[in-house]
């Protein structure tokens, strides 16, 4: 793989790429492989220009990071990050208040990728990221994700609250998803709104809490005490798309 190069890896990650316009430099493909997928898949290679390579299945797994590779993994030019800027233009785009997703520390890929998937589901504007104790935008996020990451803006920063102080100063109130907060039900979620999912392990940080606006909890009638931090983000964030609708 060359330097200025990612892989994307997964019959839906690839469509996603394609459809939104990636710069792919190389596709590869299971031989003899022409399932329904597979062949739109090379059906946009042929418009696009993309040299197709038919390998091995043998292949296909030794190039793999993931190992669930589907058939297809295509190298496409690095995805870009953006800034923080360009998700409050896209809001801005929308004619709607901003709804940004922020996480404190998520290192598990998989998790990142569900959370980026669930980004765009629910409308939000972007996903904010942190620069250290956090997966990076990577192979493994972009399968998990079904290709979301070709859709959603994708913020790096150094530090979470302060990025959390300045977007304060444009309006945005900050929800923090806490198994001590209030009922997420007794809250007025609405608006131009932030939600900062923490840590797998250790939730969200104490500094980051201190910085937010409310605490939200999730009601919870079984036996376990916590939701998977991707499962989380997306009852959170279904709950803030309801009440913000109330706005439209």
């Amino acid at each position: 793989m060359r330097d200025s190069e990612s892989m994307i890896e997964g019959r839906n990650a690839v469509i996603e790429a394609f459809r939104a316009g990636r710069t792919i430099d190389r596709l590869f493909v299971i031989e003899n492989e022409r399932s329904g997928p597979v062949n739109t898949i090379i059906r946009e290679a042929k418009k696009a220009s993309v040299p197709v390579k038919f390998v091995k299945k043998q292949r296909l797994d030794q190039l793999s990071e993931t190992g669930s590779h589907q058939g297809v993994i295509a190298y496409v030019s690095q995805i870009s990050y953006a800034d923080v800027d360009e998700i409050l233009a896209a809001a801005a785009n929308k004619g709607k208040p901003p709804f940004i997703i922020l996480l404190d520390g998520i290192e598990d890929p998989h998790n990142l990728g569900a959370i980026i998937r669930t980004a765009d589901a629910v409308g939000a504007d972007g996903v904010v990221i942190t620069k250290n104790r956090s997966a990076d935008v990577t192979s493994t996020v972009a399968k998990a994700s079904a290709g979301a990451v070709n859709h959603v803006l994708v913020a790096k920063v150094t530090n979470l609250t302060d990025t959390i102080e300045r977007l304060k100063k444009e309006g945005m109130w900050f929800v923090c998803a806490a198994a001590d907060g209030d009922d997420m039900y007794d809250l007025n979620l609405s608006g131009a709104i932030g939600l900062v999912i923490g840590n797998e392990g250790h939730g969200v940080s104490r500094l980051v809490r201190e910085h937010c606006d409310m605490a939200a909890s999730i009601p919870m009638e079984g036996k376990i005490s916590s939701l998977n931090a991707s499962v989380a983000t997306g009852v959170l964030s279904y709950e803030i798309r309801r009440q913000r609708s109330f706005d439209e």
